[in-house]
């Protein structure tokens, strides 16, 4: 017989794979070997969820699909009636199937993770470029631009590169040779990092921490935070934040009829609220995840939105996880850090009075000489409730990287600051324990990029570095300019290197496709990054300009709004 091509909708008693077949496959068993069936024939390629009693589904990972005749598996296999089909034993199945398709594999005991069960399709972006693969099989000929995936394009700096390069050399010699560092990073980096982006908010070198990239800190974060914590979320967010939360255990099932997950929070972030969520209909959560300048929209939190986030987290007693990878971008005066906001770190006399003996000038206390600013110490401390021995709590933990300032997506670096004064309910200090999770978990981050990060950080390396940042603001106002000529609405692209274009009633995903088929131009489909983003696609600013002018190009010819 046949191979038979299953779409969604067929109902099937065995599960039947197919190659080059992308879609969703539903079937129904009552037999629990079932499970097991799919995990021998086909380990790490299928996952399975429950959608009802007898009911799952299973979608692949990665698109290798299986061939299976399917009558081999069941003599009646697609069911058009209630009747059930004749049962096969599942080790004569075993025997039957074809050979070329079965992937050699030793059946456990062991019970796969719940929670990653309850994961929702694939993590966006490898789907994405899956989806660019078979693209570009079918017109392999096209030259496919991707303004997809946030990928930076340009060379990094020779400043830095020739530092990572004398560092590497060096470690050829027994004077240059070094073996592990500190888990918590290079102290000159940390000290560095403080110092130039932090430099008037209090940060201090201990409580930085480098790692090899804010995406995996955000994991570590949720290590840290454990399962029983409440979040919330920006929606449309950044994917990291709600897959890592549904593997550690925080989100509860996905509720089919909303696609929210049961114990997450979804704060609303769109237009009609100037892409800030409404905190008076907001629930109390232990966490509050938030990102400015926004991924995927773009948007840049003013001071007082960000104000109204720290007073509301000081209020329910919460902690914010501020991601802040892209405030290099910002260009209208939005803060650039969480820190910039009275209340987010606590602020004692001792600091007020340094920064008035120095002049300071910036946040928080304004600008003038030292008896103007020591005016300013004694009006602050009373507007913001730290007279007499009155501390504001510090509220955040604050998440950033080099990938997006300096190239460095393919060197991986990044860094979390975590106040020491932050506490636990217990009082206990979270930076002890955070602490604690990067020597448990993480060997430091590579001593090469470290180097790297450093000349990064000198005055030349950083002028280079921002010059680049510089570069990429121009391809999105290109962007811009060309979403605005179709008559559509586009957001962001100012603060941030992505553009958030508005199609609406459309679905995101046919948009994407449509895009792609026409175009030959990677896009996201906004529902990749939650419920909020359907009928939105996201766009990177990150291209070479020949490739930014030529997308602009080719979809105002060939895209109808």
């Amino acid at each position: 017989m046949a191979q038979q091509l299953l779409s969604r909708n067929d109902t099937v008693d065995r599960v039947v794979c197919v190659k080059d077949r992308p879609s969703l496959h539903a079937f129904t068993s009552k037999d629990w070997s079932l499970k097991k069936f799919c995990a021998w024939v086909c380990p790490l390629t299928f996952y399975m969820d429950t959608v009802e009693s007898d009911t799952y589904l299973i979608e692949s990972l990665d698109y290798e699909y299986i061939t299976v005749d399917i009558a081999c598996i069941l003599p009646t296999t697609l069911l058009t009636s209630k009747r059930e089909p004749e049962r096969v034993p599942l080790e004569q199945e075993l025997l039957k199937l074809p050979k070329e398709g079965i992937v050699a594999a030793h059946c456990t005991k062991v019970d796969r993770n719940v929670n990653l069960e309850k994961l929702q399709n694939n993590y966006l972006f490898p789907e994405i470029s899956a989806r660019e693969l078979e693209h570009i099989k079918k017109y392999p000929n096209a030259k496919v631009i991707s303004l997809g995936i946030g990928d930076t394009t340009e060379p990094i700096p020779d400043i830095v590169t020739l530092r990572m390069a004398d560092y590497a050399r060096a470690l050829s010699t027994r004077e240059g040779y070094k073996g592990y560092g500190a888990e918590q990073g290079n102290k000159a980096l940390r000290k560095a990092i403080a110092e130039t982006f932090y430099g008037d908010m209090a940060v201090k070198g201990k409580e930085v921490f480098v790692s090899d990239g804010s995406q995996c800190d955000i994991s570590r974060l949720q290590l840290l935070l454990g399962s029983n914590v409440s979040i919330a979320v920006q929606d449309p967010n950044f994917p990291a934040y709600m897959d890592s939360s549904v593997i550690i255990g925080q989100s509860g099932d996905l509720q089919e009829e909303t696609l929210k997950y049961k114990n997450i929070e979804y704060m609303t972030c769109g237009p009609q609220n100037n892409f800030f969520p409404d905190l008076s209909n907001t629930s109390r959560t232990d966490i509050l995840f938030f990102c400015s300048p926004n991924n995927p929209t773009g948007h840049a939190a003013s001071r007082e939105q960000l104000e109204q986030l720290v007073r509301f987290a000081r209020e329910n007693g919460s902690i914010i996880v501020y991601d802040s990878a892209y405030a290099a971008y910002i260009t209208d005066g939005s803060p650039r850090s969480i820190y910039e906001i009275p209340g987010a770190r606590e602020l004692r006399w001792h600091d007020c009075i340094v920064w008035a003996l120095h002049g300071a000038g910036n946040p928080p206390l304004g600008g003038g000489n030292s008896s103007t600013a020591l005016v300013g110490v004694w009006e602050f401390a009373w507007d913001t409730d730290i007279h007499h021995t009155t501390p504001i709590n510090r509220v955040a933990i604050e998440i950033s990287s080099f990938s997006k300032i300096a190239g460095f997506t393919g060197v991986r670096l990044g860094w979390t600051v975590v106040p020491e004064e932050l506490l636990y309910a217990n009082k206990v200090p979270v930076i002890n324990d955070f602490n604690r999770i990067v020597c448990t978990c993480f060997n430091g981050a590579s001593s090469i990029a470290q180097a790297g990060g450093l000349a990064c950080l000198s005055s030349e390396g950083f002028q280079a570095m921002l010059s680049v940042v510089d570069y990429y603001k121009e391809n999105a106002t290109i962007l811009l300019d060309t979403f605005a000529s179709m008559g559509l609405k586009a957001y962001g692209g100012v603060n941030a290197p992505y553009v958030w274009v508005h199609f609406p009633g459309r679905k995101s995903w046919d948009v994407f496709n449509e895009i792609l088929e026409k175009t030959h131009i990677i896009t996201v489909p906004g529902s990749g990054f939650g419920p909020g983003g359907e009928e939105y696609i996201r766009v990177t600013a990150f291209g070479h300009r020949e490739c930014i002018l030529e997308a602009s190009s080719r979809l105002r010819s060939n895209l109808c709004p």
